[in-house]
């Protein structure tokens, strides 16, 4: 096949094709590690490239193909990215950051652990914004990861790199971690898909606040169909994890054959019943995904619950784990470290007990109005972005439709709105604006309906693909 096939192969039929003796994890490699060669210099997704280990391993999973000895894993000799974020036995791991530029890690994160077990071939690490602070992918260690589709543009964050590499066919799945949209701005930016899943699904380990709701770890891929394999040997109960807990896993790669929707109630809203200003163009886009669900057989009513005390809660959230996990390194490193990512560290050290509280009781409050709003309806579908891609020089935006914004985070409110609740979202493509840049979708589900939410991104996927569209850089 040719490589630009190949690095464009669902992982699920890759697998097909290994067993068929089509191709082989070697050949797909050079073919991923080619594209990386090609295209990686000028985007910067991947900052550090296991390319001997990579190969060695792919050696080793095709001559296991020919013996047909053992059982092979669902994800035997697929190539997947790491975010830079999660540790990696013996492959550098940075955050993004001066503090950590030369550290390497003795062990592998749970997450790892489980893609490898799976047969997964560990191709390196994407770049983040410093200890994932931010939507804008860019660091002091390797500088900034830019868009695809136009690179003089953010590829979002904080798994920009991740979303990056699957835009431009750097392997077919990749690992990356969420708190207020991490998983999701990236894959809205760059046209590809990403799974923020119910906390403890997948469990995160090692992570300093075990019992955290907030950030989670997983899937991102092209396709739902790939989302869901991978998400189906990540998630599932580990001691190490408290929050974590067991789940059929067999039932996301289910969910995805076949899918209908007909009959399902579905809430529309383009702004969170107005908690922050929308760009035009992205809410028409969004919007007309609406039509899609409607020809699908699902109801669609333009309907949304009181959002409004997101705000507080996401300041006190984030600013509590802020200083849990980074408040001791402002003394050493504060002229080192990125802008925004101090300012959330002093932000949250500015907190009192009584804003904490206040912010954990508003999350309660705002849990009960929307379990009471998705008792009567399936799914809530939103854009996932409020804004399309801007500057990559830019480190957020700071006006939507001419209209100031108060803060450094309030520009991702529609994912860290999301968040809060624990629902399961997945953002998926949904079109693409006048300039030729992706919009992406979010579709929000009940209470630990991963499969519900899986079901229905296939079946848009299916009624609006969006598989066969790759960014113009691939050609210039």
């Amino acid at each position: 096949m040719p490589n630009r096939d190949l690095c464009f192969t669902p992982a699920t039929e890759l697998q097909r094709l290994y067993r068929a003796r089509k191709t082989s994890p070697l050949e797909v490699m050079q073919a991923v590690l080619a594209r990386v060669d090609a295209v990686n210099p000028r985007l910067n997704a991947i900052v550090t490239l296991a390319r001997e280990s990579a190969l060695k391993e792919a050696r080793a999973a095709t001559a296991a193909l020919k013996r047909k000895s053992g059982k092979l894993g669902p994800l035997h000799g697929v190539p997947v990215t790491i975010k830079d974020l999660t540790h990696t036995k013996g492959i550098r791991t940075t955050w993004g950051s001066k503090v950590f530029e030369h550290y390497v890690p003795t062990e592998d994160s749970l997450i790892v652990e489980r893609l490898k077990a799976a047969g997964a071939i560990v191709l390196g690490k994407t770049n983040t914004p410093e200890f994932g602070a931010g939507g804008n992918t860019f660091n002091a260690v390797f500088g900034p990861t830019r868009n695809p589709w136009n690179p003089a543009l953010t590829c979002g964050g904080s798994s920009g790199g991740a979303g990056v590499a699957l835009a431009t066919g750097m392997g077919p799945i990749a690992q990356g971690s969420d708190t207020g949209g991490s998983l999701r701005t990236p894959a809205a930016f760059c046209g590809v898909v990403g799974f923020r899943t119910s906390p403890g699904l997948v469990p995160y380990y090692p992570k300093l606040l075990g019992w955290d709701s907030i950030g989670v770890t997983g899937p991102m891929a092209r396709t739902v169909a790939d989302t869901a394999l991978m998400l189906s040997v990540v998630a599932g109960p580990d001691d190490r994890s408290p929050i974590s807990y067991d789940v059929d896993t067999a039932a996301f790669s289910r969910a995805v054959k076949s899918p209908s929707i007909r009959g399902w109630r579905i809430a529309w809203t383009p702004d969170l019943n107005g908690l922050i200003p929308v760009d035009t163009e992205v809410a028409q886009v969004a919007e007309a995904a609406t039509r899609v669900f409607r020809s699908l057989g699902a109801t669609v009513e333009s309907a949304c619950c009181d959002f409004s005390e997101v705000n507080d809660i996401v300041l006190g959230t984030r600013g509590l784990s802020m200083v849990a996990n980074h408040a001791d390194k402002l003394a050493q490193w504060k002229d080192q470290m990125q802008k925004g990512l101090v300012w959330n560290i002093e932000q949250g050290l500015a907190l009192t007990s009584r804003d904490i509280a206040k912010a954990l009781t508003l999350r309660t409050q705002l849990w009960q109005r929307v379990r009471a709003f998705m008792e009567t309806r399936e799914l809530l579908i939103l854009p996932t972005v409020a804004v399309p891609p801007f500057p990559v020089e830019q480190p957020y935006p700071t006006h939507i439709n001419g209209k100031p914004l108060d803060n450094y985070t309030q520009w991702f409110f529609l994912t860290y709105g999301i968040t809060v609740t624990g629902l399961p979202v997945i953002s998926v493509p949904c079109g693409f604006t006048k300039s030729g840049l992706p919009v992406g979708l979010q579709i929000v589900g009940r209470r630990r309906q991963e499969a519900m939410v899986l079901r229905a991104a296939a079946a848009f996927e299916a009624a609006a693909p969006w598989a066969d569209k790759t960014p113009p850089v691939l050609t210039a």
